[in-house]
């Protein structure tokens, strides 16, 4: 557990979080852990339950089951003074339309008794957004740099962005992206962000978590997932033999001559069975990110855990891949 002060290890620490709707699981006894100081991408296709977790952390959505703690404070607890220092950028940018820009930065300021008014000048005018302008006639890209920086102007310890490129088209999303690299960075600032857009993900974050079906199935250094799940090409000459089915495979493609085969894990073990098949040529693929969490989460074979850290989650550690 992080100290009242939020100076452990642990930004954030969820256990067993859980959530139903109906008689639909949508967050399955989550344990998150996100380290103070780091950038951290949970990941997950649409449905896989990031928005309703961080729901949960913010106090938005109440869990049916387990704890969260941020910055060493029960959410369901958190002192005025610690949720100053605590962020949120939700999903969609919300802001109120018929307000100026000038009139948002005057409704929240108040709240907020570090807020910097001149470092909300600069980032307005790195922008390039008027002052006068209402929100109902910004741009989308210019709306989530509006929504950036009402976030970032009370200097949060702890920063929560929940899908904050969505809906912009991709050279407003790069752009936006950019402006949260300069912006939100400084020593000792925790940012959680989800996200479905992988490029986004693998240019800032220096871990990820991976969500399917409402389960976290990755927890590792961003490096370490990549390097993790890999595509091997097996080619042959005559006729394709039965393929095996090797220790942490995820899939098998057959595309004429060839076999396309990924892997979690691969090693000297799955390669001495794919030569006993004497194929041609095998051909090691390393894979971006985007690539990586495809072969992953696709739906032909059920992923195996992949968690790296100083302890593993009670239910996942039996069956648990550690990275290292």
């Amino acid at each position: 557990m992080n100290d009242a002060n939020g100076s452990g290890n642990w930004a954030i620490e969820t256990r067993k979080l859980t959530k139903h709707y109906g008689r639909q699981c949508v967050v399955n006894q989550l344990n998150l852990r996100v380290p103070t100081g780091g950038v951290y991408g949970l990941l997950g296709r649409n449905g896989a339950g990031k928005s309703t977790s961080i729901k949960m952390l913010m106090g938005l959505v109440r869990p049916d089951y387990g704890t969260a703690v941020m910055l060493g404070e029960d959410v369901s607890e958190l002192k005025p003074e610690t949720r100053g220092r605590i962020a949120y950028l939700a999903e969609g940018h919300p802001l109120y339309p018929w307000m100026t820009v000038k009139q948002c930065v005057d409704f929240c300021s108040p709240f907020y008794p570090k807020w910097n008014g001149r470092m909300v000048e600069q980032v307005l005018d790195h922008f390039a957004l008027s002052s006068k302008k209402k929100v109902k006639h910004l741009s989308r890209g210019q709306r989530g740099q509006l929504a950036l920086t009402l976030a970032v102007a009370p200097d949060p310890d702890l920063l929560i962005l929940d899908d904050p490129t969505l809906g912009l088209d991709p050279t407003v999303r790069r752009d936006f992206l950019d402006s949260i690299v300069q912006i939100i960075q400084r020593p000792g600032r925790t940012i959680l962000f989800s996200s479905h857009i992988l490029p986004d993900v693998e240019r800032v974050a220096d871990r990820i978590g991976v969500m399917l079906d409402g389960v976290l199935r990755v927890d590792c250094p961003t490096e370490v997932f990549k390097a993790s799940v890999v595509k091997v090409v097996c080619e042959f000459e005559g006729t394709i033999p039965q393929m095996p089915t090797p220790a942490g495979l995820l899939q098998k493609r057959q595309l004429g001559k060839k076999v396309e085969l990924a892997f979690v894990r691969y090693g000297d073990e799955q390669r001495k069975e794919l030569e006993r098949l004497q194929p041609k040529k095998i051909e090691e693929v390393s894979l971006s990110l985007e690539d990586a969490f495809i072969e992953y989460t696709r739906e032909a074979r059920r992923p195996l855990n992949l968690f790296s850290g100083e302890e593993l989650p009670e239910e996942v550690a039996d069956g648990a891949l550690v990275g290292s």
